[in-house]
């Protein structure tokens, strides 16, 4: 059987749009993924440029003024200089844990933001059980410091990546019921129904005026999770030097400092979403598209409206976390483990239980 000319010309010219197709679809799977990225890598330096501008305040003294208009560009400048520091070894420490020790903890918080919903069309991805996929995930970041303990040959740093394993075990519990009890309030998982499930009432609607004890909870949790004064055990200069940071120099210890805050940036979204009505319009009753008289179909609008709401209440909570900072002196070890195992423990427990009476009370 003979193939005519043009019937080979026609059949290369849809194999090369088909594979047009290919690349192009995964060209666009990734373009939600890389905008996510630039997104958080902006956030990220936002948040160190306000932790310094805040406690300039604070202490009444001048922050970062020279580096762009206002001093923007300070945490810009920083990362550019760790990015061409030079890498040291330690000489007889574990070579393989220290070099991947700071790429688990930071993507492992990084794969958090996958089920955070920014706005009601924006979510990466929207799982039946995402709030649950944060914590399993989060929890992987401490094996990360652990490993970077032990692999640098120190006494120091194993001693500061002990302390971030025990503090993260003693606090991730506490946050678990916290985020149960919500679960049983909007009878799911997702992090996007929850926030429909506040949005009836607007800002009476909210998580946090039903679970007042179990806000609190969180807050204290998600501080010690990101390790944050009061609760900076693991990486405290007095005792520790620097903790499991001890033996890193360059982009290793960039890495750590990123997931620092990128930690905060996530635990900050979650207090939004499950708390404060995450990309919904707080005032009941009002619009927006009609406040603006802009149509309702319009997704860009809305969508960015939602960003809007989000990254405001999220930023928010984060101007209450740098002052905490900056305000209340370090707790001890023993302080930190008591208040988690036998303070905050019983009172999480005790919420969920209420929290579950009353949803079987109101069936």
């Amino acid at each position: 059987m003979i193939i005519e000319t043009t019937e080979v010309q026609a059949i290369n010219s849809f194999s090369i749009v088909e594979s047009l197709k290919e690349v192009y679809g995964t060209i666009w799977m990734l373009v939600p993924i890389l905008i996510l990225i630039l997104g958080i890598t902006i956030g990220v330096l936002v948040i160190v440029w306000l932790e310094r501008e805040i406690s300039a305040g604070i202490q009444q003294r001048i922050g970062p003024e020279y580096a762009g208009p206002l001093g923007i560009l300070q945490a810009l400048a920083d990362g550019t200089k760790l990015l061409f520091k030079e890498n040291l070894l330690p000489a007889r420490g574990d070579k393989g844990l220290f070099s991947v020790g700071p790429s688990i903890a930071v993507i492992s918080i990084l794969l958090s933001y996958s089920v955070i919903p920014f706005s009601s069309r924006l979510i990466l991805v929207d799982l039946s059980n995402g709030v649950f996929l944060w914590i399993a995930i989060s929890s992987i970041a401490p094996i990360g410091l652990l490993m970077s303990g032990y692999g640098s040959n120190n006494k120091y740093s194993f001693l500061g990546g002990l302390r971030a394993a025990a503090q993260s075990i003693s606090y991730e519990i506490p946050l678990t019921l916290c985020v149960l009890s919500i679960s049983l309030l909007s009878n799911s998982l997702s992090t996007v129904d929850i926030v429909e499930a506040q949005s009836k009432y607007g800002l009476w609607g909210w998580n946090l005026w039903r679970q007042p004890i179990g806000f609190l909870v969180f807050i204290i949790s998600s501080l010690a999770e990101c390790e944050r004064l009061p609760f900076d055990l693991p990486e405290a200069e007095e005792e520790l030097v620097a903790g499991y940071q001890t033996e890193y120099s360059g982009i290793k210890f960039g890495l750590f400092y990123v997931a620092s805050y990128l930690n905060l940036l996530v635990s900050s979204l979650f207090v939004t979403v499950l708390y404060l009505g995450g990309w919904n319009f707080s005032i009941p009753y009002i619009f927006v598209t009609d406040l603006f008289g802009i149509n309702a179909r319009d997704g860009v609008f809305e969508t960015t409206i939602g960003i809007f709401i989000t990254l405001a209440k999220t930023f928010l909570f984060l101007f209450i976390s740098i002052t905490t900072r900056w305000t209340l002196p370090r707790l001890r070890m023993d302080q930190l483990l008591n208040l988690g195992w036998k303070f905050l423990l019983p009172i999480s427990l005790g919420n969920l239980l209420l929290t579950t009476s009353s949803q079987l009370l109101s069936l």
